[in-house]
């Protein structure tokens, strides 16, 4: 009798209508880290597995909180919550800090990990209101969010079927030239999640907008027609780890380098800048 195959433990992947019990310890951790922004007012953009059920109905199980904040938001989002007795560190100045108790934490996304896309005030003004875990908040656009999931094209982890939910989802009816915009130069990435979208969904090619699909298929072509000799290998600004070789071994750019470089200049102009709480206590040596 052959036995039944291992039980698989559950995993954050898998995609759900039902909502999963969320812990007592996480919602009251979410809470705290909400209603302690909101006292600082402090900007932020609540993104991750409660954004994705906005726009999609999809749930998916989470230990953690994802709040987008503008790179200058960081440090006192964190200095804000190490008052609330969270231990925060930062993990890379250049987009990703955290702030844990026990076995939850809540992460402060300021951009990209390739530094291609940073967040701004606009991100700010776009976000609509929710609440979550019994606290008023603010989500972000389903724009920013599908441009936030752009460039997460690794092996380990890729965004790409949250892009065709969310378009399928709403229909496609999102400001696309919003999402043009926060792409940028990079509008082939673009390009390539619609291709995908079309290719999961056959029937529904037409939830894109027609100008869209010919403005970036006509760009696509003028490419191919007359093609940049010089233009830099981007391999890294997919994923750094697989084109590695290239950049190593081969001697190819490394496009992902040089964002990093760039943002990371502006991030150490934010550190100098003195905090709230500084200023405050040389006011009170005076």
């Amino acid at each position: 009798m052959l036995e039944p195959p291992p039980k698989l433990p559950p995993s954050s992947s898998v995609t759900s209508a039902t909502a999963p019990p969320l812990s007592p310890e996480a919602a009251s951790l979410y809470r705290e880290v909400l209603l302690a922004m909101n006292e600082r007012r402090i900007p932020y953009a609540v993104a991750g597995a409660f954004a994705l059920e906005k726009y999609t109905g999809i749930w998916r199980r989470t230990k953690d909180l994802d709040l987008f904040v503008q790179p200058e938001s960081v440090q006192p989002a964190l200095e804000n919550l190490r008052q609330h007795n969270f231990w925060c560190e930062t993990l890379d100045p250049v987009w990703l800090s955290k702030a844990h108790r026990a076995d939850y934490f809540v992460d402060l996304i300021s951009g990209m990990s390739n530094a291609v896309i940073v967040v701004d005030e606009s991100w700010m003004r776009r976000t609509r209101p929710a609440t979550i875990a019994g606290v008023r908040s603010q989500i972000i656009s389903p724009e920013d969010l599908v441009a936030s999931k752009l460039f997460v094209t690794r092996r380990e982890r890729f965004d790409g079927a949250d892009i065709a939910h969310i378009i399928y989802r709403t229909r496609g009816m999102l400001d696309w030239g919003r999402i043009l915009e926060l792409a940028g130069e990079h509008w082939e990435i673009v390009l390539w999640e619609l291709i995908l979208f079309r290719y999961i969904y056959p029937a529904h090619g037409d939830f894109i907008p027609d100008a869209l699909w010919q403005g970036l298929l006509s760009r696509y072509q003028e490419l191919l027609a007359h093609p940049d000799r010089k233009a830099p290998f981007r391999g890294s600004l997919v994923d750094a780890n697989i084109f590695s070789i290239d950049v190593n071994d081969w001697g190819l750019e490394d496009m992902q380098a040089e964002y990093r470089a760039r943002q990371l200049e502006k991030q150490c102009r934010f550190s100098r800048q003195p905090s709230a709480s500084a200023d405050k206590a040389r006011g009170k040596q005076k």
